[in-house]
């Protein structure tokens, strides 16, 4: 029991009384009044619903927000009792019409019109079997399926099925006692419907959805009339019963909580959450419990307004002669017997929290304040600023474990930073450690958060606690990882950092610490080798030389595995897998700066499972072996490193990099490889000038015997390189004279210039060389001497020819035609030629009436030569390069003056139009030319 003498006083409510709208006139509105016999009421669909007795016009009321008042005279005596359904417009009524006759019930529609006023749909006698009794009270289930009806003599009347029709329902006696029916209510729970029935001895509950009804008594005490009501979910649909010592709650089965509100009841309701009791002011003795109501008039009495869950006193105040409380349009209206009507309006919330907060803060009562807050849902924001006072007050007191309970139910709303400041002292961490837990499991801490929250765990070595908080989680991180695993780091928690740091993939900080801190080489090479792709690339790349300063072989063979085919270790196999990809293997090779012989098996492997593998690759292994043949003593080791250099070498990787190809042969003066990519790059001046550096006579005769064909000036070179030897060399330089002879690589002078250098060399050395070039020229000049004569008589004939044309007549004797070989008949055609045809032959098979079709073709060959050498002789160019470069220049010039590139030739091969078809000099010279082709 809870005795309501302890309970806080406030006033929630704010009291007026009801009064008429202003007039046209704007006059001060007057207190609104009731008409006259009102003796129940009740309230719904925006309506108070009135009923008199008043004799012979016996109304019901209705009174909207308008307070324009409305009526229908219902029954001819009285009207008893009302229930306006919330749900529906169906109002129920019990009344009389005569003295003596039963009680009649009246279902009214009250949206359908019957002559101006509302539709009674059903009407039936309210009587338990065949004995007349009064009704007591009346309640309608708002499924419209079940209406109870009490009555003084004990009975309950259960009509079920559609009570507004007659057809539809069925009425029978539920309850029968010998006590009078004080209160009736109907709670409905998901199927499951109750009645709950209250007399003035005893409490029951029947279930109407289970057939035959059972019936369960609650209680053995009951209460008056009016003295019952059924709470809202809130108080989870309980059935309130209000005797004169206690109020007592009941579930369907059982008895719930009881508060110990003393004094006479009158009145009882339920309203959003409060329990509404009417009470007589001071103690009187009553006639009777079911006659409890019927108090004097002299009586005040006391409306009290409880909060049940907060246990406080809502409002308090004192009327006149109740009639009821009604609650409609979110107002509480009590209507006293002298027909006024009083409103309590409750106050917004805000202002309700604000009028109690300073009273319940002045007398620390911050559980109180806590409650009302949340039962009249205030926002976040002002509970937390309850619960920041109420820490704050507990923390002044010492209370500090009190004072983090209400600082944690702050988080989201106060900054951290407030609570923080307050528990940074030493003795009070385990407070703080709290605070920052529940922050960071809200998901409401920041990286400093998870700094201190971290740091306090290590200062408490709490290593439970710790590893609670960072295995806590394997859905959602709730705290700011990396700073974690730093703050782990710094502390010397390496393998909670490492777990961190692997758990959410911070690859970077979990190298970092297996090789800086725990200096794990063999654990830190394996997660790499577990990463995907990219990632293993860039730390192979970071920590690399790490790596392979202290596990080579491992590095070195994860680096293959890297650049060839990498799948991440985890991987399953299968015939699914995802193709595996390749680093550039040329980017590895600082890694290897101190470790050669890795380096040397990396390069090696390489080039062999990849033979596209960076031209870098190739280059480094190249300048490898060079270094190892190089510097190594054992001469069969020694001629291995050579062969596999000499062997890259030629594998044709170098084409493109000669230059550094040969940089590299030339720095560790490897022969054989100098030779060979001078060979290739076809330098090959180079290569007897290597051997002439070296004095090898054989090795640059036998150049340029390779070589001279291709670059003659070797041959050159090779006299001139002998000639200059002061030692005997009388050999070589015979084997160099007769090449050139065969070549006529030089003038015979500069020859006899280039020997007269070398003081060993004597006369007998170029004696064959002279003799044989003498005897040459002199077979050249017999032959240019004969070839003059020949020359010299043929033009003397061609100049005679001419002559003849020009002088004597030309006898035309062909007595065939030169195309059709038939008879010649005139008309005929003749040519100086001496050819003949037939006219019409001639016209059928001459492109030119000016040229003989048989010597056309011959006669545009000599044409085309003489175009030729016309267009030859402006080749300056060309002349020059060929005298530049022939053995023989004086031939060059005399085959360019034959063509008579330093005379000017004027050819005349047509006539202009407008002249005369020939001329005896133009034919002579076009003959000429035809003639000295033919001759030649």
């Amino acid at each position: 029991m809870a005795a309501y003498l302890q309970w806080r006083r406030f006033v929630f409510f704010d009291r007026e009384q009801l009064k008429e709208p202003p007039g046209p006139d704007g006059a001060g509105a007057k207190p609104f009044a009731l008409p006259p016999g009102i003796a129940v009421c009740d309230s719904g669909r925006g309506s108070l619903v009135f009923g008199d007795i008043l004799p012979g016009a016996c109304q019901i009321w209705f009174l909207p927000r308008s307070l324009q008042l409305s009526s229908f005279q219902a029954y001819k005596l009285r009207v008893t009792h009302l229930y306006q359904l919330k749900q529906h417009s169906i109002l129920v009524s019990v009344g009389e019409d005569e003295e003596g006759i039963n009680p009649l019930v009246k279902v009214w529609n009250l949206e359908k019109r019957d002559g101006g006023n509302p539709l009674c749909t059903r009407i039936f006698p309210a009587i338990p079997g065949n004995k007349p009794t009064v009704v007591s009270c009346l309640t309608v289930h708002e499924n419209l399926n079940f209406m109870a009806i009490g009555f003084a003599d004990g009975s309950v009347v259960l009509t079920k099925g559609d009570i507004t029709r007659d057809r539809h329902s069925k009425t029978q006696i539920l309850h029968e006692g010998s006590y009078p029916v004080t209160g009736l209510a109907f709670r409905q729970s998901g199927k499951t419907t109750h009645l709950f029935v209250v007399t003035t001895e005893n409490i029951q509950s029947y279930m109407l959805s289970v057939k035959d009804y059972p019936r369960l008594e609650l209680d053995s005490h009951g209460c008056g009339l009016r003295c019952s009501s059924l709470s809202d979910p809130s108080q989870d649909l309980q059935f309130i019963v209000a005797g004169n010592e206690c109020v007592y709650l009941y579930q369907p089965d059982e008895r719930g909580p009881c508060f110990a509100f003393e004094g006479q009841k009158l009145i009882v309701h339920w309203y959003r959450g409060y329990l509404i009791i009417v009470s007589k002011d001071r103690k009187t003795s009553p006639k009777s419990e079911f006659a409890g109501n019927e108090a004097q008039n002299s009586d005040k009495q006391v409306l009290n307004i409880y909060d049940l869950c907060n246990k406080f006193i809502a409002y308090s105040s004192v009327f006149d002669d109740i009639v009821d409380v009604l609650a409609e349009w979110g107002s509480l209206y009590v209507l006293t017997r002298d027909g006024k009507i009083h409103v309590l309006q409750e106050k917004d919330t805000q202002t309700k929290l604000e009028a109690c907060k300073s009273m319940l803060f002045r007398k620390n009562l911050f559980e109180m304040a806590i409650n009302l807050a949340k039962s009249h849902h205030l926002d976040s924001d002002g509970l937390s600023e309850i619960f920041r006072q109420y820490g704050d007050h507990l923390y002044n007191k010492g209370n500090h474990d009190g004072a983090i309970q209400q600082y944690i139910r702050t988080i989201g709303k106060l900054e951290p930073s407030y609570v923080i400041r307050k528990f940074l002292d030493a003795q009070r961490i385990h407070n703080l450690t709290a605070y920052l837990q529940t922050l960071h499991l809200q998901s409401l801490a920041n990286a400093d958060h998870t700094t201190l929250l971290l740091n306090c765990y290590t200062k408490l070595k709490d290593s439970s606690k710790l590893e609670e908080f960072i295995k806590a989680s394997d859905s959602e991180v709730r705290f700011d990882v990396e700073t974690a695993i730093k703050v782990l780091r710094q502390a010397g928690y390496y393998s909670h950092a490492v777990y961190l740091a692997e758990k959410h993939e911070h690859h970077e900080w979990y190298l970092k610490i297996q090789l800086e801190d725990i200096k794990n080489y063999q654990e830190a090479l394996h997660y790499i080798g577990k990463l995907p792709f990219e990632q293993a690339e860039s730390n192979m790349k970071r920590y690399g030389k790490t790596l392979m300063h202290h596990v080579p072989n491992e590095t070195t063979e994860l680096l293959k595995i890297l650049c060839t085919d990498y799948r991440p270790s985890g991987d399953s196999e299968g015939p699914g897998m995802l193709e595996g990809k390749k680093a550039n293997s040329e980017e590895f090779i600082p890694i290897f700066a101190n470790n050669s012989r890795e380096l040397k098996a990396f390069l090696e492997h390489m080039t062999e499972v990849q033979t596209d593998s960076p031209q870098g690759v190739y280059d480094t292994l190249l300048e490898l072996r060079l270094q190892n043949w190089a510097h190594e003593q054992d001469e069969q080791i020694k001629e291995k490193l050579h062969s596999e250099a000499f062997t890259l070498l030629k594998s044709g990787r170098f084409k493109t990099v000669f230059d550094k190809a040969l940089v590299l042969c030339q720095m560790h003066n490897f022969k054989d490889g100098v030779l060979y990519l001078y060979e290739q790059g076809k330098l090959f001046q180079q290569i007897m000038h290597y051997h002439m550096q070296n004095e090898q006579y054989k090795k640059v005769i036998e150049v340029c015997e390779l070589y001279g064909d291709q670059e003659a000036c070797l041959w050159e070179q090779a006299l001139g390189y002998f000639a200059r030897k002061e030692e005997d060399c009388k050999e070589y330089i015979a084997a160099v004279l007769k090449h050139i002879e065969n070549k006529n690589l030089m003038p015979p002078l500069l020859v006899v210039q280039t020997l007269a250098h070398n003081s060993t060399a004597t006369l007998s050395v170029i004696k064959d060389y002279l003799v044989n070039k003498l005897q040459k020229q002199s077979r050249q000049i017999e032959q240019d001497e004969q070839r003059i004569q020949k020359y010299q008589e043929e033009t003397t004939r061609i100049r005679q020819e001419i002559e003849e044309l020009k002088a004597s007549p030309k006898i035309f004797q062909k007595t065939k035609c030169s195309i059709c070989t038939s008879a010649l008949e005139l008309p005929s055609v003749h040519f100086l030629c001496g050819h003949s045809f037939h006219q019409h032959c001639f016209e059928s098979y001459s492109e030119s009436d000016s040229e003989c079709p048989t010597c056309m073709p011959e006669n545009r060959k000599v044409m085309d030569m003489i175009r030729a050498q016309e267009q030859k002789r402006d080749l300056h160019d060309q002349f020059q390069h060929q005298l530049k470069c022939s053995n023989d220049g004086f031939s060059v010039v005399a085959d360019y003056f034959g063509r008579g590139v330093f005379n000017k030739l004027t050819l005349i091969t047509d006539l202009p139009s407008g002249k005369a078809a020939t001329t005896i000099e133009a034919g002579l010279q076009r003959e000429l030319l035809i003639h000295t082709k033919r001759s030649t």
